[in-house]
């Protein structure tokens, strides 16, 4: 077997694209989305008539179209793949939980209008306290969420605390940003910031009986991947998932659950100490901000994009 089929038996793999072909062709079972790859998407002249859907069902409103595009390529992706599509709200709400969870809804409904039912999407929310706290709520409605922009175990504990369904932590934003601060530095392998991070988030949940599930994200390259074989999910760009698929060497299970738990039950975290400690991690809160923006970025250039193509 090559060493995709063999991720395959240990974690469930996902596409992290919003390039409906490569999803087809990869056949991954879930795929995440995120507003940089549906503005990429959108970019691709054989996806253009999602954006032209989108504009005349909400010619008027730039907001509303941005917002069913994002459900119209997550409809798309969901017909090649037997799994969920994550599809991320405006970045612009990271830090308002009402407006989070109203944008959350009016996206379920979209999906449902779309003859897709709620429990084949999750909703995507970085992984600020105002988005947390909008997970829970969503999360009490049914609704499940994927937890994104997590580069800490204390994001990941709120997240636990929220009830969320799953976290995606990244590693590779982790390591550029070790990089960039320590060029000469050797981060390979075990050394990678980014796997002892999403390591550490693993052993914390299983150790706990944590019923969040782990979905590393944001890899740099394929040993990123083949460090962290066993996680509960990895979500892979697809030229990654490529690379994967041409290489036929062992892939041995680098993650394994821990053989006891503890006992006690971690205390639930406050917002007061949930901020100070994101406050006291300079490459979280780097990272954390840096993302928001990129993120609000691309939302801005699909809105610009679709405002383009309405006045054609």
């Amino acid at each position: 077997m090559n060493q995709l089929e063999q991720l395959r038996q240990l974690t469930v793999v996902v596409a992290d694209s919003g390039d409906i072909d490569a999803v087809r062709q990869l056949q991954p079972t879930d795929a995440t989305t995120n507003p940089s790859l549906i503005l990429q998407a959108g970019m691709q002249p054989q996806y253009q008539h999602l954006l032209v859907n989108a504009l005349q069902q909400h010619r008027s409103d730039i907001s509303a179209a941005c917002e069913q595009v994002t459900v119209n390529v997550g409809a798309e992706i969901l017909r090649h793949i037997p799994g969920r599509v994550s599809t991320e709200i405006d970045a612009h709400l990271s830090f308002n939980t009402a407006a989070s969870v109203d944008s959350a809804l009016r996206i379920i409904e979209r999906y449902q209008a779309a003859g897709v039912p709620a429990e084949r999407v999750l909703i995507k929310l970085a992984a600020t306290w105002q988005g947390i706290r909008a997970a829970a709520q969503l999360e009490q409605q049914g609704i499940h969420c994927n937890l994104t922009l997590l580069f800490s175990l204390t994001q990941a504990k709120a997240c636990a605390d929220a009830g969320v369904t799953l976290i995606s932590p990244f590693v590779g934003r982790i390591l550029d940003w070790y990089k960039q601060q320590q060029p000469e530095q050797d981060f390979s392998g075990e050394n990678d910031p980014g796997v002892q991070s999403v390591k550490r988030i693993y052993q914390y949940y299983k150790q706990h009986g944590i019923a969040t599930v782990v979905m590393a994200a944001s890899f740099r390259n394929v040993e990123q991947i083949r460090q962290l074989a066993g996680c509960d999910l990895l979500t892979i760009a697809p030229n990654l998932l490529q690379q994967l698929a041409a290489d036929t060497a062992p892939l041995p299970p680098a993650l394994q659950k821990p053989a006891t738990r503890a006992v006690n039950t971690p205390a639930a975290l406050g917002e007061a100490d949930f901020l100070w400690q994101l406050n006291e991690d300079a490459m979280v809160s780097d990272k954390l901000a840096g993302g928001i923006r990129q993120f609000a970025a691309d939302q801005r250039k699909l809105a610009q994009l679709l405002s383009s193509i309405s006045c054609q």
